[in-house]
C-alpha cells in the first residue's frame, strides 16, 4: 500500500483543497486516481475528507490502494551485460531505456528484458518492477544493479536506504560551476507549476545532498563527476540546475543549445559500488563512457584545448 509523508508548503494558493494539492502540487496521483484508488488522509493526526482546505505548515498523511498490475510480458530485448550470477544482474543501461512499466510504457523496459533473461526462473518481488532495486532515468545511461531472487533483492535494496552504495555519475553541463568543487544540499520537491517537474525549495521536500568535482572545461562547457549521496527523483539534473548550468541535452531542465541542438541528455551513471549477496566488501561496476559522451568531448577538444581539473 502506497504511502506518502510531508508537510504542506507556503507557495500554495488560498483555500485550496487537499485533492487538489495532491493533485497538482505534489503530483502523486491525479484527481480520478485519488478517486479509483480509494486514498485515505489525515491532517495534523486527525482523519480528513479529501474536500478539505490545506494550510501552509499541514503535516499530512496519505495512503492509497494500489491498482492489480497486469502480468509482465517477457520481452527480447537485448541488454549489455556487465556482470551476472545466480542472484544478481549489473546491467549497462542504454540511453532511451526505460527500467520497469509505468504510465505510458507497458512493454519495452529493462524489466520485461531481464523476465525473458530469467524465462522459467522468474525475478524477485514480482509484479511490474520484478528484481528492480533502483532507477535511472529513461534518458540516462550507465550501471545499474538487478536482483534474480528476493534475499538478494532485500539485501541490495538495504545498501540503498542506508545509503552505503557509493555511485558516481559523468555529467556535462552548459556553462561553469561555481568553484572546481563542492556540495549542493538543498530540498527538492515536485514543481508547482509543471508536476513533471522537480525543483530546489526552501520548505517542502526532501533533503538532497550531491558533491561535484570538475574534471575538464571548456569555455561554456564543463565536464563534471557527480557524487549524489541521496536518491532524489531528478537530483542530478535538478542540482546542476540549481547551480546554474544544466545538463547538455536536458529536456526538462536544459536550455538550448547552438553548439549542440541534436544533443540529448549528457548524463552518465559511470560507477557502482556496492556489496554482492552476502558478501562483506564492496565491488566496484564501471559503465564505459558511451559515444555521445566522446562525440561532444572531442568536438568541444577540437574546437579549443580543455582544462584539465582532476581525475574520475
Amino acid at each position: 500500500m502506497p504511502v506518502y509523508c510531508g508537510i504542506v508548503g507556503t507557495e500554495i494558493p488560498k483555500e485550496l483543497r487537499l485533492d487538489r494539492y495532491v493533485a497538482e502540487f505534489l503530483g502523486i496521483l491525479s484527481r480520478s486516481q485519488i478517486k479509483a484508488r480509494n486514498m485515505r488522509a489525515s491532517v495534523n493526526g486527525r482523519p480528513v475528507k479529501i474536500s478539505r482546505i490545506v494550510c501552509p505548515g499541514d503535516t499530512l498523511n496519505l495512503e492509497w490502494d494500489e491498482p492489480e498490475p497486469a502480468d509482465l510480458i517477457p520481452e527480447d530485448i537485448p541488454l549489455t551485460i556487465l556482470y551476472e550470477d545466480q542472484r544478481t544482474v549489473v546491467v549497462n543501461k542504454d540511453q532511451g531505456l526505460v527500467v520497469h512499466p509505468g504510465a505510458g510504457n507497458r512493454t519495452g523496459t529493462m524489466a520485461n528484458a531481464l523476465l525473458f533473461r530469467r524465462l522459467g526462473k522468474g525475478l524477485a518481488g514480482g509484479g511490474i518492477r520484478p528484481g528492480i532495486v533502483h532507477r535511472l532515468d529513461k534518458d540516462t545511461s550507465g550501471v545499474i544493479i538487478a536482483a534474480y531472487d528476493d534475499e538478494a533483492l532485500a539485501f541490495l535494496s538495504e545498501q540503498f536506504r542506508s545509503r552505503s552504495v557509493r555511485k558516481s555519475y559523468l555529467a556535462i553541463v552548459q556553462g561553469g560551476l561555481p568553484a572546481s568543487s563542492g556540495k549542493i544540499e538543498t530540498r527538492i520537491s515536485r514543481d508547482p507549476r509543471d508536476r513533471k517537474k522537480f525543483a530546489v525549495s526552501d520548505t517542502a521536500g526532501k533533503q538532497a545532498l550531491t558533491f561535484y568535482r570538475v574534471l575538464r572545461s571548456w569555455p561554456g562547457y564543463a565536464l563534471v563527476l557527480l557524487r549524489p549521496k541521496t536518491g532524489r527523483t531528478h537530483q542530478l539534473r535538478v542540482h546542476m540546475k540549481y547551480l546554474g548550468c544544466p545538463i547538455l541535452g536536458d529536456p526538462l531542465y536544459g536550455k538550448s543549445d547552438r553548439l549542440f541542438p541534436e544533443a540529448t541528455l549528457m548524463l552518465h551513471a559511470r560507477k557502482l559500488s556496492i556489496r554482492l549477496p552476502f558478501s562483506e566488501e564492496p565491488v566496484v561496476f564501471k559503465a564505459p563512457l558511451p559515444e555521445r559522451f566522446k562525440a561532444v568531448i572531442r568536438r568541444l577538444e577540437n574546437r579549443i584545448s580543455p582544462v584539465l581539473m582532476g581525475r574520475e
